[in-house]
């Protein structure tokens, strides 16, 4: 049967996630140590210990969740959970090094160390209280689409996320962000949000980053993916190295496709799916878009011994 893995992006992290893992499996407190090593700090007592604000930090929080969802996707596999069963795998943003990691693409101390240069490289990019992102609930990606091209006569504004039908969110210059939620409320939005992040993501204000993250890449080892792996700038699977660079270059500014890519999951034929990392952000995303797919987040010892059970069950 059919089955898929899906990596939550920035916004999932907690103080304490994959702590129980490490506790609980030694071959998920080697992902952190690792990381650790690659990194050259102990990050792992950032995750474990820090304060909030420390992990939230983009530079932080990109290979923090990364790590955390190795260290779950390194326990299923110690409770039986055999990855040449896997068809398709996403992630969201950052979540698709994870996905590309858990592939095969790239060894886990170069997510590790991409991802480090990728949270730097976009936090760089714009200067802090220029740009700004907001969440528009209740309006689908035409509509705000339409609304983003109307609030970009005041600056820049871009549909940055499209998460799921009716929930969509913009990127761009702070102004021009800032009048966008107030149009979307106009056109009948049940809520327009500002988020609470650094930066603006997934827009033409983060080219440099871009830039930066080509070089990057260029200098690491990509290798061909063990399965496919959606993209989030095309919504369609990618498994060469080639198209994998080209794909997390354009990913920086790009748009992530997240509503076409569980699409494309369920037209690909799959019934079951696992959320490996903190929370369970994707999991409400994909029920709200394909209902058919039965998907479980995996993020603590109960939960990777709840699915090793269930996916056994589906064999």
């Amino acid at each position: 049967m059919a089955k898929a893995l899906v990596f939550p992006g920035q916004g999932s992290q907690f103080v304490g996630m994959g702590k129980a893992l490490a506790l609980a499996y030694p071959n998920s407190r080697q992902v952190f140590e690792e990381v650790d090593e690659a990194l050259g700090e102990k990050l792992s007592e950032v995750i474990w210990e820090g304060d909030m604000d420390t992990l939230t930090l983009t530079r932080n929080a990109q290979p923090a969740l990364m790590a955390t969802s190795m260290a779950a996707l390194n326990a299923l596999e110690a409770e039986g959970v055999a990855l040449d069963k896997i068809s398709l795998a996403a992630g969201h943003s950052l979540g698709e090094y994870s996905a590309l990691c858990a592939a095969g693409s790239m060894s886990l101390d170069t997510a590790a160390r991409l991802l480090r240069i990728r949270g730097e490289a976009m936090q760089d990019a714009v200067s802090p209280g220029r740009g700004a992102m907001a969440a528009i609930i209740g309006l689908g990606i035409e509509e705000v689409s339409d609304i983003a091209k109307e609030a970009s006569k005041i600056g820049i504004c871009e549909a940055a996320n499209d998460n799921d039908p009716k929930q969509v969110v913009v990127s761009g210059q702070k102004a021009a962000v800032e009048a966008a939620t107030e149009i979307a409320k106009s056109r009948g939005a049940r809520r327009a949000i500002i988020l609470p992040v650094s930066a603006p993501f997934h827009c033409t204000l983060m080219e440099p980053a871009a830039q930066r993250m080509r070089s990057a890449l260029d200098e690491s080892e990509i290798l061909e993916a063990r399965f496919p792996v959606i993209s989030n700038v095309r919504a369609e699977p990618m498994t060469f190295p080639s198209e994998i660079v080209d794909a997390l270059v354009r990913q920086i500014t790009g748009m992530v496709r997240w509503r076409e890519s569980v699409n494309l999951l369920a037209k690909s034929g799959m019934v079951h799916a696992l959320e490996i990392g903190p929370g369970n952000v994707l999991t409400g995303l994909i029920r709200r878009t394909e209902r058919e797919i039965n998907c479980s987040p995996v993020g603590n010892p109960d939960q990777v011994r709840n699915a090793a059970l269930l996916w056994t069950d589906v064999e």
